[in-house]
């Protein structure tokens, strides 16, 4: 294992990048859900 030599580059990268998609899915839904509640909660307490 030691004598493998890290070429810059060739590492795949597919499952970090299904996870951030899925983190900014995430984000993106919940930042939607957050803002309908407030407008929601405006509209109720007026």
């Amino acid at each position: 294992m030691a004598d493998q030599k890290h070429e810059h580059g060739t590492m795949s990268t597919e499952v970090q990048e299904k996870t951030f998609a899925g983190f900014m899915s995430l984000v993106s839904k919940s930042t939607v859900v957050i803002l309908v509640a407030l407008v929601l909660l405006y509209l109720i307490n007026g």
